[in-house]
């Protein structure tokens, strides 16, 4: 070889497969230490290239990712010697420490005397190879020039033996990062890396956020190797019920156009807003405006409210969802005036909820309720601040002008208690309601106008939402369900009347009455 070509070839970055390799060494004219990191496919030898095979042959000092694969006993049948890092797996208590801990390894090994050495892994070396990844990123900084050799990826025969074509929609995900939200059921979805039934059950669970229990699964076990390969469909539910998993496990899902798991994702209730509001969509939705629905969305509350206080989570289900069409509908309308869109009020939300929340997303910490409180109350003052909004004129700032009189109440006292106007205990608050009922029934003993006695009545109300605040009642919490426990009482004074045969006017107080107290005791 000419002097000049060997330098060249001790400094260039070499990219063989089209993949991309890093070396940071000088412009020494010296072979910088070098590993090669070689894929060795994904089952037996057919699934190893010439070119690295070639490689293997050449390389004398040869380590494998594990010995636990088909391909290895190549190696071993042609007197190629090697040494594995299965040790690792058995000291580390996780993955993540096996992968540091040989790419580590391997950093120590090139640097030791300065000769190349061989790391052969399962598959393609940048497909589902944390150790590849590890080393790109450090071997820079170390003077070490890594090359990567191609090989045959798992993929290539999950395609084949399991019939699909990734250009329909493909997407492949690690099984020890499935998440619900990273589920796309319009794809084609390979899950690799299941080793274990623990493995399978988390994925399992994750799974079933989005698809139905019985939906069926396709597990693959060493795909393309001959006396190995296992595939096997079965119900979700029965995903971890499985005998044999291991290194060469995946799950398929293929892709679904089932209108039921198409149903189950916002993107799915985002297209169907935005077509009922479309020039094809409803004649009604797209007359709407902010103005028109208003009453709509506080009705629809109401209603999600009353679920709630009802315990009933069918209809739950149902009123949340009427709530989200109103957020969908309103931010639709934005969206065509081009100010927002739904997505824009998602990402405000995500950014607020982490902004405020610095002591469970960042390094503050907070014992109780209340020192989180207290530091969503700072992260809400320094929002302000980095917005350039100005400082409130009015402690009372900030409540809702529209906000039922019974929770304004609430929230006045809450921001005034804030900076020091309140009783420092309950009696004093307990005798203000005596004062004020007092001066009520002298209103009203006095024959004063209705306007005075209503303003009597509203310092009553006013100083018993004080009470509530005290003893760590919400007062509109509590009322409704006063409002409930009397509705329910006097539906069993009706329902007496219908056995009796009488009507109200047919009955009188002292009757009535005595249901009344029979609805206390069955209650």
């Amino acid at each position: 070889m000419r002097p000049e070509r060997q330098f060249r070839r001790g400094w260039v970055i070499m990219v063989i497969g089209g993949l991309r390799a890093a070396s940071e060494g000088g412009l020494t004219g010296a072979m910088s230490p070098t590993i090669i990191v070689a894929g060795i496919g994904s089952g037996g030898e057919d699934h190893i290239t010439l070119g690295v095979w070639r490689r293997l042959q050449e390389t004398p000092r040869r380590y494998v990712r594990t010995a636990s694969h088909p391909a290895v006993r190549k190696l071993t049948e042609h007197g190629l010697a090697f040494e594995s890092f299965d040790h690792f797996y058995e000291q580390s208590d996780s993955f993540p420490d096996v992968y540091e801990r040989i790419a580590d390894e391997l950093i120590r090994l090139a640097q030791a005397d300065g000769q190349p050495l061989l790391y052969a892994v399962p598959g393609h070396p940048m497909v589902a190879e944390r150790t590849v990844r590890l080393l790109s990123e450090r071997c820079g900084g170390a003077g070490i020039r890594l090359e990567i050799v191609g090989g045959e990826s798992f993929l290539d025969q999950a395609f084949i033996r399991l019939g699909f074509d990734p250009i329909e929609g493909f997407q492949l995900l690690d099984a020890a990062d499935v998440k619900p939200s990273l589920l796309r059921p319009e794809l084609h979805t390979v899950i690799a890396q299941v080793y274990d039934k623990f493995t399978a059950s988390d994925v399992k669970l994750s799974l079933m956020e989005r698809y139905p229990d019985d939906h069926p699964v396709t597990v693959g076990h060493a795909l393309g190797v001959p006396g190995e390969e296992r595939i096997e469909t079965v119900p979700l539910h029965d995903l971890d019920r499985l005998e044999e998993y291991g290194n060469l496990t995946l799950v398929w899902l293929p892709k679904s156009g089932d209108p039921m798991l198409r149903n189950r994702s916002f993107d799915r209730l985002h297209e169907i807003v935005a077509i009922l509001r479309s020039p094809e969509g409803c004649p009604w939705d797209r007359e709407q405006t902010h103005r028109s629905i208003r009453k709509n969305f506080i009705e629809e509350t109401y209603e999600a409210i009353e679920a709630i206080d009802n315990d009933d989570p069918v209809g739950m289900q149902e009123e949340f969802g009427d709530v989200l069409l109103q957020v969908m509908l309103h931010s639709q309308m934005e969206a065509e005036n081009g100010t927002f869109d739904v997505y824009d009020v998602i990402q405000s939300l995500n950014e607020k909820l982490l902004f405020r929340h610095p002591h469970v997303f960042g390094e503050t910490g907070a014992a109780n309720a209340q020192e989180a409180l207290a530091s969503w109350e700072r992260m809400k003052a320094e929002e302000r601040r980095r917005k350039g909004l100005s400082e409130r004129s009015s402690v009372l700032d900030g409540i809702p002008r529209d906000l039922p009189a019974l929770m304004k109440a609430y929230a006045l006292q809450k921001k005034a208690a804030k900076v020091g106007f309140d009783w420092a205990e309950i009696g004093p608050a307990l005798d203000k309601v005596g004062e004020e009922l007092r001066e009520l029934r002298e209103a009203v003993a006095a024959g004063k106008d209705k306007e005075e006695q209503a303003l009597e009545l509203g310092d009553l109300l006013f100083a018993t939402v004080n009470v509530a605040r005290f003893i760590g009642a919400d007062p509109e919490e509590a009322l409704a369900r006063t409002n409930a426990k009397f509705s329910r009482r006097f539906a069993y004074i009706e329902e007496q009347l219908k056995k009796s045969g009488k009507t109200f006017g047919e009955t009188n107080l002292e009757e009535m009455d005595r249901w009344w107290e029979e609805a206390k005791r069955k209650n």
